[in-house]
């Protein structure tokens, strides 16, 4: 084996061993840096695909709160006296808001400290760390409060609202199933 190895580094086979070592290790480099090129751009296309996953999640939020809603409204305003078929669409003002639940550590370390002459000090020290809480099955967050979006406006379309006691009807049940002023709720009648 030593003898292979002294071989290899004879003078005629030495150019020979070098050149091919180095065209190897020039392969080599080309090769890790493409590798790391495509990671870094996988890495970038994931974290791209996370954040479109999370926009859709709260699209759809919104638009199922916005669903809900509307069905509630639909259903409740169609069955009041000289109300036909409804149709309701309401808009909101902000997105849905869901606050995670935090674990919360805090630690507080006092120490009196004399120096030569006599004097003392009082040195606090105070540390806290928050960790999001995930849950162990499905690894999402754990949701303590979803605060849902404030109404912008809301447009009521209903058979009988030419009839204005309807109509005022109609307008006075909006604004009291969600708590809106008038200036946002807008009734009109059904073709």
């Amino acid at each position: 084996m030593i003898e292979k190895i002294k071989e290899m580094f004879s003078k005629e086979n030495s150019k020979k061993f070098l050149l091919n070592m180095f065209t190897v290790l020039i392969i080599g480099i080309i090769l890790l840096i493409f590798s790391s090129s495509f990671e870094t751009e996988s890495n970038k296309n994931e974290n791209l695909n996370n954040e479109e996953n999370n926009i859709v999640k709260q699209d759809s939020l919104i638009n199922n709160y916005a669903n809900k809603v509307e069905g509630k409204l639909e259903n409740i305003l169609s069955q009041m006296k000289g109300v036909g078929q409804v149709k309701v669409m309401v808009t909101f003002k902000d997105t849905a808001e869901r606050i995670p639940a935090l674990n919360t550590t805090k630690s507080e370390e006092i120490s009196n400290e004399e120096d030569a002459q006599g004097g003392t000090r009082k040195v606090t020290r105070q540390e806290s760390s928050k960790q999001v809480v995930v849950s162990n099955e499905s690894e999402s967050l754990v949701i303590i409060k979803e605060i849902n979006p404030e109404v912008k406006g809301v447009i009521v379309i209903a058979e009988g609202a030419e009839n204005i006691k309807v109509k005022e009807r109609l307008y006075s049940a909006v604004k009291t199933v969600l708590g809106i002023p008038g200036n946002r709720v807008e009734i009109y009648s059904r073709n």
